[in-house]
């Protein structure tokens, strides 16, 4: 399979299957590397899945060697805030020490390319609430710290190997695949849209706003939400960024500028058609005011321009799946 052909962990989930659509149209060959503790087997589509953990070296080295992989796109491990505070170990289990296996193994096969899933929990509490690349990584949270840990070992890492990177800071991920072929299903999440949506269609008895004193417009909290397909783009185009003999990077992905709460709530109200039931309570530790991507590195360096930076959009596919998932 050569240049064509990917290993991409994580791909059965929810911002991994959204990215392996993309993959496959752009006519890359693709393994999906998933143990389905929360991606979907049906999420999956005209890809190979192969069910482990992405920790198995020897696994990964098989899977390198076998299809000649040339570009690994690491989307696996655990994302839950409140998760990682109660089991902070777990945590850097999953994100940490699974990502120096792969790592090592990518070495050993000599991996060209890699896009790694990091997140804006890195940047912990920004002062500003608008986050630039200059703004400092400190962490609040393990899942936070256990992303960085990897960009780190990455930095480190491609030193002295041939391998060359992209790290992708995630801020708020939303949405559904605009046709409905594949969305959000897993449970327990807490992603604000989706649990919105939820709430509007009964499957949850109501909506938590956690804090209404924040120093914002309207008191709630303020967050940069991106559609799950525009954030896919994002991954084809580092890596088309790399096969082309790109630099290592590391960027924002976010649309640079924020929805609070209560508009977000508003938002899923008007696709909903009904008002949602709410309980306003304190906030919650730990949660910034406000965080927003200054993402403008991401379009000049990789030349990304967003299709779906409207709100509305966002929490109509969200709720459309909702309604009507297939898993």
């Amino acid at each position: 399979m050569g240049d064509k052909a990917v290993l991409l962990t994580g791909g059965a989930g929810y911002i991994g299957s959204h990215v392996a659509l993309d993959l496959v149209k752009e006519g890359y060959e693709v393994i999906i590397l998933d143990d389905l503790s929360k991606g979907f087997a049906e999420a999956v589509i005209n890809c190979e899945l192969v069910q482990g953990d992405v920790g198995d070296k020897g696994l990964v080295a098989a899977l390198l060697d076998e299809y000649d992989i040339g570009a690994v796109l690491h989307l696996a491990g655990s994302t839950i805030v409140p998760e990682s505070v109660e089991k902070p170990l777990m945590y850097y289990e999953n994100n940490t020490a699974k990502s120096r296996n792969l790592l090592d193994a990518c070495v050993e096969c000599g991996v060209r390319h890699f896009i790694f899933s990091s997140t804006a929990a890195v940047y912990g509490i920004a002062e500003s609430g608008r986050v630039t690349l200059e703004t400092p990584t400190e962490p609040v949270n393990p899942y936070g710290m256990s992303k960085l840990m990897t960009e780190v070992m990455l930095r480190d890492i491609c030193r002295t190997a041939p391998l060359s990177y992209v790290s992708l800071r995630y801020f708020n991920v939303a949405g559904a695949d605009p046709d409905g072929r594949i969305g959000q299903s897993t449970p327990g999440c807490t992603l604000l849209i989706k649990v919105a949506c939820e709430t509007a269609l009964g499957k949850r008895g109501q909506l938590y706003i956690y804090g209404t004193d924040y120093p914002t417009p309207d008191g709630t909290g303020v967050r940069d939400y991106i559609h799950v397909s525009d954030l896919a783009n994002a991954h084809i185009l580092a890596l088309k960024h790399l096969e082309t003999g790109g630099d290592t990077v590391t960027l924002n992905c976010g649309y640079g500028h924020g929805y609070s709460v209560r508009e977000v709530m508003r938002a899923v109200e008007k696709v909903h058609g009904r008002p949602l039931s709410v309980v306003e309570t304190g906030r919650r530790p730990g949660d910034p005011p406000q965080l927003i991507a200054d993402g403008s590195s991401a379009k000049e360096i990789l030349g990304w321009r967003p299709r779906y930076d409207d709100l509305e959009f966002i929490v109509r596919t969200s709720y459309n799946w909702e309604k009507n998932p297939r898993y």
